[in-house]
Parts: C-alpha cells; structure tokens; sequence
C-alpha cells in the first residue's frame, strides 16, 4: 500500500495518561496515532495539555519521525469551563471549531490523502473536519451511545440523577445538530465501538458503520500468561478505575459482601480514586467487611497489572462505560471478568471467559454478582479455562497491532470512495 498523508484530529493523545484529565481517551489516542504512522505519514491536531507526555515520548523514539504534531489551545478563561458541569463538552465542541482552521491551513501546505477524527471518541459532538475539509475522512471509533440502564439509576444520588439526565439532553441536542449529520454524511467508514452506539447512526448512514474498539494491549503489556501459577486458596476479586457514580463500585462491594458470607476467606483489592471514595469506604464499614475489602490509590500502570496478574477474577459492573480498558487489560492477564452487559464490557465479554449480568437493577445485580464469584470459587478449574480463553481472544482481536492492521485496510477502502 502506498503510504498517504494523513490529519488526524486527537484532542486527547497522551502517552502518560494521567488522570488528571482524560487517562483512556489520552492512550486511546495515542495509540491510534503511533499504529496509523507504521503505514503513513501523519500529522496530529492536539490540545496543547498533551505537549509534555508527547515530547517526552517522542525525544526517546529512535529512527525518522512520521508523526508531526500540532498543538492547538483556546483563551486561557475559557478553561474555566472544565470546573461546570457539562463545560468540559462545550470546550471541546469550541476546539474542534479552531481545529478546523488550522486543518485548513495545513491542508493547504501539505494536501492530505485522509482526514480521521480519533478523539474524543464521542457520537454526539460533530468534528468539524470531518464536516468541512474536502478529503476523504474516518469518523471514530466513538462511543457515546451508552446511557444508564434504567433499573440502575436508583443506584445514584438525586444529584447524579439530575446530571444523567442532563446527559442525556445534551447529547438528544447534539444528535440533532446539522454539523453532525454534514460528519457521518461525507464520512467513508462511521467506527464504533458499542452497539448501543451503532444504534444512534442515522438510519441513512449505518451502512458506513463498522465496529472497532477503543480498547486494546501492547505485546509489552500482554506479560506473561501465568493461570497455572496462581496457587490454590480463597478467591482473590480485584478491580481498578476512577471513583465515578457510574462505575458501579458500590455495586461491587455489596455483591462481595453477599458473596463473603458463604466464603469468608475471599479478599477484593479496589484500586483507584475519585470523588465516591469516602463513600465506598463507608459502605465498606456499614458491610462489616473492612478486613476483606482494601480501597488502595491509583497505581502506576506497570504495577496495576502485576496486582491485576496476581489476583483470580476482574469484576467491573460499570453502568455505562463506552470501552472498558481495564476489561481488556484483565483478559490479557488470564482473568475471568464479571461485568454488567451494557457498553463496551457488553461487547468485550462473552460466557467462554466472563459472566455478563443483565442490568435490572441494584439487588439483582448485587446478587448475580455474589453468584457469579461463588460458581468461580467453587470450581477453581473454571477461572484457569476462562481465563486462558480470554487471554485467547486479547492476542487474537487486542493487540493494537492488529487494530492497526484493521485500520489501515479501512483507510485504503477510504481512499479509494469504497464505505
């Protein structure tokens, strides 16, 4: 294939992912970046947040750079919309507007084969690039899709009502704006990364849609497959994320307590942090099961899939995730996973390595969740088949080298007008 010059706009692309800001969206982004230049020449549209992680990065490659980047900011007081509800949203719907005129002006310099919007991975927030500059353009992977199932939002507080709602009216409005239908019109190939997302591409256009995850993991990060080193004992139930109402986390801990009753031997490692964590740790004392469950900071990512390899089931029962990292991380690490069947873990796991849990509501899933720990408990045989087959599907389908591959072939398809 013959190598092309391509824009690619990545408001988030950071090789450090902190989580400062937008840790999956940023190595989402990057990834995408580094496997698009294995084949083309590319120049990234960023946010300018990104320069550190990037340059540092970039100053320890070796060989000729194909990746030129561009970094791109608003008015400092418009920062201040990162601090509202929603603002976050506004700010980068007014970035992709300033995204544009620079791609119009490099555009100009360079003529480029192909234009990709890879993040935010958004449905509802058009990009203006795919919109408006005249070259053949890859709109995703975008979720967005997703929305909290019904029989969960009592989980939340009335303040997290309120916001889920208001979610959802931002994105019935943004669904609507004609920029957005100008995007998935000219796009050649619409990537999503969900079914629920797949579902929100007009009818017209859904033909261009082709699923492509947002998750994926390095050959350095697949690690070692250890399932028959994981000595005998009480089950060990690990997770990892940020401490958001729609995690689940509370979930989590009172499916463990149901579980712990029947098995008290079992521990559940939950790492990471966020505003909800005073209010785990509550619960876990209202549970009486402080000395089997352990909320412990965020880890460096190198050591957060050590303890993940250490333990012996991954339970993630997020209410609404659009990819679910960590999910894919935990079947590269031979871990059966216990999630809720909405979003991207709906998608990622199947019964051959996983338990999905219809989401019906908060006791029910409590309890499918205490079920799903005790069948793996009781039959220590099942977490090393499960997890060698979801170690299976992570080196046949996760690799990023893989997705790269799968991009380039929808890039040639692009190029040549074919959806």
């Amino acid at each position: 294939m013959t190598p092309m010059k391509v824009l690619i706009s990545a408001y988030a692309c950071n090789p450090l992912g902190s989580q400062a800001l937008h840790p999956g969206e940023d190595l989402t982004g990057w990834r995408l970046v580094n496997q698009v230049a294995r084949f083309h020449e590319v120049w990234v549209l960023t946010h300018a947040y990104n320069r550190p992680g990037v340059e540092q990065a970039l100053g320890a490659a070796s060989g000729p750079g194909r990746i030129h980047f561009h970094y791109l900011d608003l008015p400092r007081p418009l920062g201040l919309l990162y601090k509202v509800a929603f603002g976050e949203r506004i700010y980068y719907y007014l970035w992709q507007i300033r995204a544009w005129r620079a791609a119009r002006g490099l555009h100009r310099k360079v003529g480029f084969d192909i234009a990709h919007h890879a993040t935010f991975g958004n449905d509802w927030i058009p990009s203006y690039i795919g919109a408006f500059l005249p070259v053949p353009y890859v709109h995703g992977p975008v979720g967005g899709g997703q929305r909290t199932p019904r029989g969960l939002m009592a989980e939340y507080t009335l303040a997290g009502r309120l916001a889920e709602r208001g979610r959802n009216a931002a994105q019935w409005l943004g669904r609507r704006d004609p920029v957005r239908r100008r995007c998935l019109r000219r796009a050649r190939a619409v990537l999503v990364c969900n079914n629920e997302t797949r579902a929100k591409v007009p009818r017209p256009f859904v033909d261009k849609a082709v699923f492509f995850p947002v998750n994926g993991i390095s050959r350095e990060d697949l690690g070692p497959a250890a399932v028959d080193e994981r000595p005998a004992g009480p089950l060990r139930v690990f997770t990892a994320g940020r401490f958001h109402r729609l995690k689940g986390f509370a979930l989590a801990i009172r499916g463990f307590a149901v579980f712990f009753r029947d098995h008290p031997g079992a521990s559940f490692v939950i790492v990471g942090s966020g505003d909800e964590e005073k209010s785990l740790r509550r619960l876990v004392r209202e549970l009486g099961v402080e000395a089997s469950v352990r909320i412990e900071p965020w880890l460096p990512r190198t050591e957060l899939l050590r303890r993940m390899r250490a333990s012996d089931v991954f339970l993630f029962p997020s209410f609404r995730d659009g990819g679910g990292a960590v999910v894919v991380e935990a079947m590269a690490s031979s871990l059966p996973v216990v999630a809720i069947d909405s979003g991207g873990p709906g998608v990622h796991v199947e019964p051959a390595w996983g338990f999905r849990i219809e989401p019906r509501g908060g006791s029910y899933v409590a309890s499918e969740i205490a079920r799903a720990l005790a069948a793996l408990a009781d039959s220590p045989g099942s977490i090393r088949e499960m997890g060698r087959a979801g170690r299976r599907r992570a080196e046949e389908f996760y690799l990023w080298d893989k997705h790269g591959e799968r991009l380039r072939d929808i890039y040639a398809r692009a190029a040549a007008g074919q959806d």
